[in-house]
Parts: C-alpha cells; structure tokens; sequence
C-alpha cells in the first residue's frame, strides 16, 4: 500500500501531470471566460488553436521552446487555412493534402523538437476536416482565432514555467539518477549471473540508451538556459548533480569487465564477489531514492548502508587473500581492488549528489567556463540543406515522408468513397501511430487499439450509469490532463485516457454517446491497419539497411576517444576537456548504435538479417568504450607514472585497426600494417612491468615486510590494468575489424 502511494506522489508531483494541467488551464480556460462572458461561439477556435500548439512545448532552452511554438502557430494557421479553402474542391484537397503530408512530415529531420512541431502541422491538417466554416471571412476569423489560442497557450506555458522554473530539470535528473541506478543494480547481477548475461547486457544496452537520452536534454537545459548574469543557487545544485550523474554514468561504463577472465579467476570462489555485486545493488537503490526525494522533496535516507556495504567490499579483499594466498592470490586480489576502487568512486559521487541536496555549505559551487560548456552541446542544423540532403530514397525520413503521404491519401478516398463517418479520425489514428519504422508503428498500433478498446469499454460504463453532462464535462478534463500525462510514460493508458476524453466531448456535442463510441473503435482499427501495411509495403525502412552510417560511426568516435586517452595520459590537466568531449561524443555516438539495434529486434524476423553479427558488432563498440573508459577514469583518479613508449605503440595499433574497419564499411581499401613484431615486444614490455612490480613485491613478502605502500599499490594496479586493458583492447579491435569485414561483405 504505501508502495502504491508513493508512486501516486511522485505521479503527481511530476513535470508530466504538471503539463497536463498547464495544457488542460489553456484548454478550458478560454471556454469557460468566454462563455460566461457571452462569447462562447469564438471559444472552440481558440481551444483547437491552443491544444494544437501545444506538442512542441517540451523541456529544453526557453528561446528553443518559444521559437518551437511561434513556428508552430504559423505552421497551423498556414495549414488550416489550405485545407478550409481547398475543401470544396476534392482534386485540389487532394494535392493540398499531398503536398502538406510530405513536407511537414520531412520537417521531422531537424530534430526531436521539429518532430512534434511537425506533428502540429499534421494534427492541424485532419483537425480542419472536422471545421465548417464556408466564407472566406467564416475561415480567416477561424484563423485568427486559432492563432490567438496558440499565443495564449504560449503566455500559459511561459506563466506555469515562471511559477515552477526548477520542474523539467528536477524531473530530467530525477528520470536520470532512477536510470542509472537501474543500471547499477543490473551490473551488479552481471558480476555473478553467468547463464543470463546475455539477457542482462540487451537489458543494459537500452538503459545506456535511454541514460544518453537524458544527459543530452539536461546539457541542453543546463547550459544553454544559464543567464549571462550569472547562475542561482538552484542552477548550481543542478548542474553539480548532472556532472556527478555522469561521472557515476562514465565509472559505470568504465567497468564493463572481461566476465570471461572473472569466471576464470574465481571460478570456484565467487561467493568473494558477492560483497562487491552487494554495494553495487545498496549504491544502486540509493540513488534510485534521491532520484525519488528530487520530486518529493523529503528527508535524504541515511547513508549508513552505504559505508557498511563498502567496509564488506574491503574486507572482502583481505578474505580472499587469506584464502587462496600470495602470489597466487594477486591476480584476483588486483581484480578485487580494483573494483573496489572503482565502487569507492562511485560512492564519492553519490555522497556528492547528498551534500547538494543537503544545502552544505559550500556544496553548490561550479566552474565551468561558458566557452567549455557549449562544447558539450550537440547543435543542430536548421539551414535548408538539411533536408536538400534528404530528398533521396537513401534517407529513411524521406521514405517515411513518403510512405506516410501515401496512406493519409489512400485512408481519405477509401474514406470518402464508402462515406465513413468521421474520415479524420482514421487519418487522426495514422498520424498518432505510423512512424519511420516498423516495430514502433506496430507497438504503437497494438498499444492504440487496445488502448482505445479499454477507453470505449469504461466510457460505456459511465454512460450507462449517467448521463450527467456536467459529469461529462469532469470527466472529459480529468481524462486529457492524465492522458497528456502519461503519453510518454504509457502509451496504453493514454490512448484509453483520450479514447474517454473523445467520447465524452462528442457527448456533450452529440448526445447519442455508444454511437460516437462506436465509429471511435472502427476508425482506430481502420487507422492503425493502414499505418501497419503501409510501413510494411511502402518503400519499408529495414533496420538492417540503415546500421551501416551508425557503426561507421561508433568506430570513427572509439578512435577518437581512444587517441584522446592516450594524450590524457601523457599531460592530463592539458587534455582532460578534450577527453571528456570525446567520451561525451562516443557515448552518444554508442547510444544512437544501441537505439538502432533495438529498433532491428522490433522488425519482422525475416528482416532481421544477420542478427548475431550484427548484436556481436554493437557489444564489441559496447565493449571498447567501456575498455577505454577504465583506463581514462584510473588516470583521472590516480597519480600515474610517465606514459610509455609501449602504451603510445599499442594505442596507435588499435586506433589504426579501428580505422581500417571504418574503412571496410565504408567500402575504402584501408592500407595494412605490417608491425605485428612492434606490437608483439610492446605488449611484453607491459607485462614484464607488471611481473617485475609482482616479484619484488614477492620478494619483499618472503623478507618479511608484509606492509603494502599505497604508491607501491597504485604501481601495481596501473601496470595491470594498462598491460591487461590494452592486450584487451587489441584483441576487441582485431575482433571488430573481422567483424566488419565479414558485415561489410554481406551489406
């Protein structure tokens, strides 16, 4: 129970049922002023124009978010206004509709924010079907009303952000740290649970994706909407927090492990790993909790089960020592302490994030140069050749542009020639659901039907049980601010949720309510069918034929990344901002790799070709970042000897072994090098460091001094992790490049 009411608040809390207040006050308001005033004939345009307006209003910059929403009501005003001329004549409705379909959907390639601004200028499209108006004057009032609804929506969402500025950000972090922790706690099970990696680490790949997702909206938010006076108090909190959230991120990634040479190690002895895989799970749930307190605003929990869990992960290495003994116990001790390093890390950044939320004094104070933070942001192009690079069939965009014009065209004759009632609920259902590729249309489509069959099931309850119109009217705003809340959460339910709020809304219009049930059912099938055979016949846009441009460049960004841990190594306070650039750029670039395969396993299995090579080219990209990221978070977080000559030469050997495989799939003929003998001396010169380090220690234990300097342990730690990670990291190269090679061939 209390588990439930506790979801229940952070429901309510959140910046989703925030939004779907603001979005509800901008709807009703207007039509409860104006029909008290006596003007209630004007309100349903403006309604329409602030509800259109809407989408684009997502968390982000405020200049981007009022610059989305001005477009937006030029957009729709632009669009009705076509449609309402062109009505009375079908040739012309037609190729108005045509046109509108493929532009405004080709919109979508400037980004996120242009998507739903482009799905403005659509919805405005079909809502306009459902507008009478005859004379030019009827029309342009219309227009200029709608243009009025969308300026009051526009002063709405700009009032609501200046009564809760810090709501999208604490819901944007808050999403955040509740994913990472997820992901530590997944990591924890991947230490120990041998026969389900592979389900964990596809599991994972989608949490990496969706962690990107988030750190990329708040660089926006954070650094983009600082003001040139300077930061709050608040912004200070939150930028602190994001910069701890994705140093705990990168550790994370940083410690993908080779579980191939843990299962060796403590093959028989992995009840040692168990006080590790145990802090990773408390550590886990703990920010899984301040995630919660972001959006609660509650007492921060005690942290006493952090410490103690991090006290067993230490004595665990003494425990393991004592049982298998020097020498033979170093190798797994090392692997022991290194984890644990890595852990007390994580716990420093964790701790962090308390003492912000805390208010310690002195705990909210940043640097950061405007400069260094706009490197961090991922601008996008808004010039004209965006979409001239796109008007190809080698663009999915412009396949989708096009596979979506031809279905809205073909459900609007078949429509009109069987005189369906309500047309535009069809071309309503193939807007909401069809999109660039098949296994999402297809979920979508699912989650729509059933959706609306729940929603048509529980409006005929309500209407059998009353036939109230002021309980129509409650229920009609209930349902659109929980469906505008939950429409990124759960599609299901917000598909039910709009279902009601259709239903009731025609009721108060059309009191024959299981009528307008019925057609809402029938027309949603009819949509959703539409937009599946669509995306499965028209120009399809397989998954498989589209990985190529990603890998290339998750390849392109692991060279680089590597390349920029080599010169971190050599001078780190000189090159820590490009390194941390290229780790930003390579996560990104992984994530995009990750969100492509998942989008291969929702296509039909006939279409998901070569699936094992590919799943073994996206966890070799997996696993080269995290090899790379181990060794650039010890450097950071250590005091390191002079760079080698070796390190330099093996670096240089597994960035060229990446470039050739870029070029194999870039169909280049890459030059080979023929230094295997350079390479072979380079990797024994690591390893003999790190022998030579482990038998003077041997030989200082037999002497009798036991104690370890921690300078002597670091050195030890760093020769293993270099020689081991590096020999790794050859090996994943090498692996990646026969990878290619054979994809390459096949593509």
């Amino acid at each position: 129970m209390n588990k439930h009411l506790k979801n229940l608040e952070l429901f309510l809390k959140s910046s989703n049922f925030y939004k779907g207040i603001r979005l509800s006050f901008a709807v009703v308001t207007p039509f409860v002023v104006l029909s008290l005033l006596g003007y209630s004939q004007f309100a349903p345009a403006i309604v329409v124009g602030a509800f259109l307006n809407a989408p684009g209003d997502i968390p982000g910059s405020l200049k981007r978010k009022v610059n989305a929403i001005l477009i937006s009501i030029g957009l729709t005003m632009l669009i009705t206004t076509i449609i309402l001329f062109s009505k009375t004549y079908f040739p012309i409705l037609l190729f108005s509709m045509a046109i509108i379909s493929f532009i405004v959907s080709l919109i979508s390639v400037y980004g996120f924010r242009a998507s739903l601004v482009s799905f403005s200028g659509l919805l405005s499209m079909v809502i306009a079907f459902a507008i009478q108006k005859e004379t030019a004057q009827e029309i342009l009032t219309h227009v200029g009303l709608m243009g009025i609804g969308g300026l009051w929506y526009l002063l709405v969402s700009y009032t609501f952000q200046k009564l809760a500025p810090q709501k999208d950000k604490n819901q944007l972090l808050s999403d955040t740290l509740g994913l990472i922790g997820k992901y530590l706690k997944l990591r924890a099970k991947l230490l120990t649970k041998r026969e389900e990696r592979e389900a964990l680490m596809k599991q994972a790949l989608v949490l990496q994706t969706q962690i990107n997702e988030k750190h990329e909206t708040l660089r926006e938010v954070l650094f983009t909407g600082r003001k040139r006076s300077g930061r709050s108090h608040y912004d200070e909190k939150e930028l602190l927090i994001f910069i701890s959230s994705v140093n705990i991120f990168e550790l994370v990634e940083a410690k993908h492990l080779d579980y191939h040479e843990i299962d060796r190690i403590f093959s028989d002895k992995k009840h040692h790993l168990k006080a590790s895989k145990n802090l990773n799970k408390v550590m886990g749930n703990h920010l899984i909790k301040l995630a919660e307190l972001l959006i609660q605003n509650n007492k921060l929990p005690n942290k006493d089960s952090l410490l103690k869990a991090l006290s067993n992960s230490n004595e665990a290495i003494a425990e393991y020592i004592e049982e298998v003994k020097l020498p033979k116990a170093r190798e797994g001790a090392l692997v022991l302490k290194n984890l644990y390093d890595y852990q007390e890390l994580l716990l420093e950044e964790i701790r962090a994030i308390r003492r912000v939320m805390a208010n310690v004094e002195n705990a909210s104070k940043v640097s950061f140069k405007r400069q260094d933070a706009s490197q961090f942001l991922t601008l996008q192009e808004y010039n004209l050749n965006v979409i001239i690079q796109n008007l190809s069939f080698n663009s999915n965009l412009f396949r989708h542009a096009l596979r979506f014009t031809v279905a809205m065209l073909f459900a609007f004759i078949v429509g009109t020639i069987l005189d369906i009632h309500n047309t535009y609920w069809i071309l309503l259902t193939i807007i909401v659901i069809i999109r660039p590729n098949y296994g999402l249309t297809k979920e979508r489509s699912k989650d729509r039907i059933i959706g609306t069959f729940i929603g048509a099931a529980i409006a005929i309850a309500i209407v059998l049980l009353t036939q109230n119109t002021i309980v129509y009217g409650v229920l009609a705003i209930i349902s659109l601010t929980l469906s505008i809340a939950l429409i990124q959460q759960n599609y299901k339910s917000a598909a039910a949720l709009i279902t009601i709020n259709i239903v009731f809304v025609y009721s108060l219009i059309n009191p024959n309510a299981f009528e307008v049930i019925q057609y809402r059912v029938i027309d949603t099938i009819i949509g959703a069918i539409i937009a599946i055979v669509a995306n499965y016949m028209l120009w399809p846009s397989w998954e498989v034929n589209n990985l190529k441009n990603v890998l290339v460049n998750a390849l392109k960004k692991n060279k680089s990344y590597i390349l920029a841990t080599k010169d971190l190594y050599h001078e780190k306070e000189k090159n820590l901002l490009a390194y941390k650039i290229a780790r930003k750029e390579v996560f990104l670039a992984i994530s995009n790799l990750n969100a492509a395969f998942q989008r291969l396993t929702q296509d039909p299995k006939s279409k998901q070709k070569e699936f094992e090579l590919i799943y073994n080219l996206v966890t070799l990209n997996q696993t080269m970042v995290s090899a790379i990221a181990s060794i650039g978070s010890f450097i950071m977080n250590h005091k390191t000897t002079p760079a080698s000559q070796e390190f330099d030469v093996l670096i240089e050997k597994i960035a060229n072994t990446l470039q050739i495989a870029s070029e194999q799939l870039e169909g280049k003929n890459p030059e080979q090098q023929n230094d295997e003998k350079t390479i072979k001396e380079a990797e024994e010169t690591l390893l003999k460091t790190f022998e030579v380090l482990s038998k003077n220690r041997d030989e200082n234990i037999e002497k009798g001094n036991t104690e370890l300097h921690t300078d002597t342990l670091h050195h030890l730690q760093e020769a293993y992790l270099i020689s081991n990670q590096l020999t790794w990291l050859k090996s994943l190269s090498e692996n990646l490049r026969k990878a290619t090679e054979s994809y390459s061939q096949v593509i």
